[in-house]
């Protein structure tokens, strides 16, 4: 079974009187465990294809299946909750809480989950540990380096131990030598079986992953591989 399996999504947006198709009859099967790297210019349809993946946003027609279930029918209240529970983002302007500390904000998804705070403890530790940033536990944002940042938003993004990682330009604010760190860092948590989607622009970046998805005008133009369901 597919951990994400798209059948017919349509994606319309309305701008005055033009209808503006940012997906179009869209059908996708992401298998547990793949690496994938959505590409293609500005305006394919990349975006909105990630926030429909992340439950960011609904389709106008068409059904998104995500570990089995059709989480398109679901509430918003049961949509967040899923989100934050299979669900982690990287986003290329890392959105951290900057009044929070290195460790208070990679603990913030478990306690808006409402985990236990020995849990939530323990758990914070063994990231900083694991993200190389245990000397930076009490550091605000604009304490730390881009990298460091972004260390801190993967840590976040993967505290709650998700099904999939959605990351949106990851190194896109990252120089050369600290967005290799990142991506060697997004690489080895898919190699421990989390599934990774990457969006991007850059066709080096692009190429790493094991599965490339070109889009143009919403559509799907050419996938490198047909994984079997």
């Amino acid at each position: 079974m597919p951990l994400i399996e798209l059948k017919g999504i349509e994606r319309v947006f309305h701008l005055g009187d033009s209808a503006v198709h940012a997906l179009a009859g869209l059908d996708l099967a992401i298998n547990v465990g793949e690496y994938v790297a959505v590409m293609g210019p500005s305006g394919s349809g990349k975006s909105t294809l990630l926030n429909l993946l992340g439950l960011l946003d609904r389709p106008n027609t068409g059904t998104y299946h995500l570990e089995g279930r059709d989480v398109t029918t679901l509430t918003p209240t049961e949509q967040a909750r899923v989100r934050s529970e299979r669900i982690g983002f990287v986003f290329q302007s890392f959105h951290l809480v900057p009044r929070l500390t290195a460790a208070e904000n990679i603990a913030l998804p478990m306690m808006l989950a409402g985990l236990p705070a020995k849990e939530r403890s323990s758990r914070v530790e063994e990231a900083l540990n694991n993200f190389g940033l245990e000397n930076r536990a009490g550091h605000r944002p604009d304490q730390l380096s881009g990298g460091q940042r972004q260390r801190v938003a993967i840590a976040r993004a993967t505290i709650m131990r998700p099904a999939m990682l959605l990351a949106d330009e990851p190194t896109g604010n990252l120089d050369r030598h600290t967005g290799e760190e990142v991506m060697n860092l997004l690489e080895g948590l898919n190699q421990k079986g989390v599934t990774l989607i990457i969006v991007t622009h850059d066709q080096v970046l692009g190429a790493r992953a094991h599965r490339q998805l070109a889009m143009e005008d919403g559509e799907l133009k050419h996938d490198s591989s047909s994984p079997r369901p």
